[in-house]
């Protein structure tokens, strides 16, 4: 279902595969997708494949509304069974032995004695009588309530708070965006995530504005106006109330709301253009500290934080560093101060999400480092226009606030003998070889995992992998919520080739990939990609394909599109450098990807590219994108997550016009427009539909770009037909395939 490219000359139905899986119901490759399904028998064979041994953990992925949340396990004080020696956590891969009496752990094969309060009587199968029953025995994931010894201080956690930052510079108040955020939130706030079971959220509410200075707010239930306390020494910030500064929304929403409609007539005199942007971060996480809660920031800034401040930068936006071995600096923040305050903010548990609206370079290789760190999310608008624009960041913001999320989170996958988890890639911190913390972590979030052989894995025993998550739920529960993988292994080249998947395969080489830009020039990391996908395919042309003439190119079915996947990930603008994309662009395209899942990434490097031709109510077909599959008739429209464009041809059918922009003809289309009018008529309204499907699960709102053929912004959509040739360089899908293929020929001869 995450694959929507079903084209037919390229993309085989040998790339959809039913996995066996040796557990029922909620089983977790909806939680975790393996490069391979097929783990080979010896690290030999794996190094003489190349293909990486990776796994992209989802481990808040949404439950499909027609699924069964994930059952909870309560063992009370006793906590969850886990291995003596390895950890592991009660699964189905645990065997019952001695009467029931003990269990072989399937991941070190270490005997346990089964606890007291755990027993049960074995059947004539060596089954226990209760497997059913107990979704830890019988499921691929399922969740477990912690106990004290889980806890910060073997205390239960307090439930999060979330905290509002408003950048009340000049150009902010200005041009309204102050205005609209203070309006939206109003909104928002009613629609604060709480536990299923609760009518209203436990989460706390604070609100900061700040420019040059911060100013917090108390909004006490029992006050009759907001107060304000003013924090002018930026470079020692401290929190001036704990009282009255996190609140229930419920309680204090008259005082909340009277605050909101008097920030934007408070600044409206304002002529401050200079902003502090650290010590933003370190007052929002030093009152979470305080208040002894995880948390999460809503930071909403637009501009270069120049203010004589902890963390203030300097324009550093250098075009002569493009093309040469110090490109990379311009991936890494300027001062380490963003990487200690990242460190901090995961420590204390405060997540940091991102609104950035700049009308020019703000250094979001800087900036962008702590959301990334923290488990946050970055959100840019750039040359934000309040006609155009909000709309799609009022969307942004709605989902931010309302989605799946777990706090001050954890991370440990563990594995059975013979392979280990060696690198890890997304929005994490890591202290150690082991452990992947998260101030937060919410269902859009994948962590990358790569996987290298130890020893000998056997055939009959598989590969097994237990994800398992520590964290805080919104409503101030500690719970450790884990997935369960068993996959098979092969001493055959072939099963290994024929198991792979294409999807999460790309989704590890463009995260890999994106972490090397930092320490690496760009052109060695293109050459790398270059040569291990040849290297992958010329083993399956020698190991596994039937002879055949030099001259053809042989590719596995499961990896037809892996040569369309990779051309996709060397032309974007994070490895090849353009001279028309800002570096701002560049660093926020690369933060993006690192937190990516596989249908996200999927969809990001190759584009939905959907004809508009009839009002059926399913969604078309996809076609691939090409300019030649592209016509004067016709009205296209394409997506990749981030943009949607709507191409018109220049001799799209009047009908089709009048029906969905409600005017006579082309020539009177407006391409100014980023929502389409409501016509009540069936090419509206089919339209309509096929835009919100396309919407639909995906992390950022796509704001609607129209594009009228032969007129300049037409230049911009051509970007984004990724098989044809990059018009500031980049090979054609053709072009590519050549160059693979004499990659090949070479590695064999």
């Amino acid at each position: 279902p995450d694959t929507c490219l079903g084209q037919a000359d390229l993309f085989s139905s040998a790339n959809f595969k039913c996995v066996p899986l040796n557990i029922s119901g909620n089983a977790s490759p909806r939680y975790i997708r393996c490069t391979t399904y097929c783990f080979p028998c010896t690290s030999d064979m794996a190094k003489q494949a190349q293909i990486p041994l990776a796994a992209v953990i989802k481990p808040f992925a949404t439950i499909p509304s027609n699924e069964t949340p994930l059952f909870l396990v309560n063992h009370g004080e006793n906590g969850p069974v886990r291995c003596n020696r390895c950890k592991a956590y009660m699964c189905p891969f645990m065997q019952f032995i001695e009467g029931g009496r003990r269990y072989q752990c399937g991941f070190c094969n270490c005997v346990n004695d089964v606890p007291p309060f755990y027993f049960q009587h074995l059947d004539h199968i060596g089954r226990r009588l209760d497997h059913y029953e107990k979704p830890e025995l019988s499921l691929g994931s399922y969740e477990y309530v912690a106990t004290l010894d889980y806890c910060r201080k073997n205390k239960p956690p307090n439930p999060p708070a979330f905290i509002f930052m408003i950048d009340v510079s000049y150009s902010n108040i200005k041009n309204g965006l102050v205005k609209l955020i203070c309006e939206e939130l109003k909104t928002v706030l009613e629609k604060l995530p709480k536990e299923e079971q609760e009518d209203t959220s436990a989460i706390r509410v604070g609100f900061i504005t700040y420019n040059k200075v911060l100013h917090f707010f108390n909004v006490k239930s029992n006050l009759a106006q907001p107060q304000m306390m003013v924090v002018t020494d930026v470079g020692e910030v401290f929190v001036p109330l704990l009282d009255g500064f996190l609140v229930n929304y419920q309680e204090s929403q008259s005082v909340i709301h009277n605050l909101l409609d008097q920030i934007p007539e408070m600044f409206a005199d304002s002529n401050e253009n200079e902003t502090v942007f650290a010590p933003v971060i370190q007052a929002g996480m030093e009152a979470l500290q305080a208040a002894d809660c995880p948390g999460k920031l809503f930071i909403f800034h637009s501009s270069l934080p120049t203010a004589e401040a902890p963390g203030k930068l300097k324009n550093r936006d250098d075009k002569k560093l493009i093309n040469t071995d110090k490109e990379k600096i311009l991936f890494q923040p300027q001062t380490n101060v963003y990487d200690s305050l990242a460190k901090d903010c995961v420590a204390h548990g405060c997540c940091v999400t991102l609104f950035l609206f700049p009308s020019q370079y703000v250094d979001v290789a800087s900036l962008g480092l702590v959301p990334q760190l923290t488990g946050g999310t970055l959100y840019k608008y750039n040359n934000f226009q309040m006609h155009m624009d909000s709309q799609q960041f009022l969307n942004d913001l709605r989902n931010d606030i309302e989605k799946k999320i777990g706090f001050d989170a954890i991370m440990r996958v563990r594995t059975s003998t013979g392979f280990r988890a060696t690198d890890f890639f997304g929005g994490i911190f890591m202290n150690n070889t082991t452990d992947v913390e998260m101030a937060a972590i919410d269902c859009d979030k994948a962590v990358t995992v790569e996987f290298k052989h130890d020893d000998k894995l056997g055939e009959d025993s598989g590969a097994l992998i237990q994800c398992a998550v520590l964290y805080t739920t919104v409503g101030g529960q500690r719970r450790l919520r884990i997935h369960n993988l068993s996959l098979n292994c092969s001493s055959q080249l072939a099963d290994l080739y024929k198991s792979c998947e294409t999807d999460a395969l790309i989704n590890f080489f463009a995260k890999s990939a994106f972490k090397a830009v930092l320490h690496q020039p760009l052109k060695v990391i293109r050459e790398i990609l270059v040569n291990q996908t040849a290297h992958m395919l010329a083993c399956y042309r020698k190991n596994c394909a039937s002879p055949s003439a030099a001259s053809q190119l042989i590719l596995p079915d499961s990896m037809k599109v892996l040569p369309v996947y990779m051309n996709c990930l060397l032309k974007n603008c994070v490895l090849l450098s353009r001279p028309e994309i800002s570096t701002d662009e560049r660093a926020y395209q690369r933060q993006l990807v690192m937190t990516m899942g596989v249908a996200d990434s999927q969809l990001f490097f190759y584009p939905q590219l959907l004809p508009i031709v009839s009002t059926s109510t399913t969604l078309p077909a996809a076609i691939r994108c090409s300019e030649s599959r592209l016509s004067e008739e016709g009205i296209f429209l394409l997506a990749n997550g981030l943009n949607m464009f709507l191409w018109l041809g220049v001799s799209s059918p009047p009908e089709l016009i009048q029906g969905i922009f409600n005017v006579p003809s082309f020539a009177h289309v407006s391409t100014d427009m980023t929502l389409l009018p409501e016509v009540g008529n069936p090419y509206s309204q089919t339209l309509r539909m096929i835009m919100s499907i396309i919407q639909q699960k995906r992390p950022y709102s796509m704001k609607l770009t129209i594009v009228k053929q032969r007129e300049q912004p037409e230049m911009v959509f051509r970007q984004f037909l990724v098989e044809d040739k990059g018009l500031y360089g980049g090979s054609s899908y053709v072009d590519f395939l050549c160059c693979v293929h004499k990659e090949i020929c070479q590695l064999l001869n």
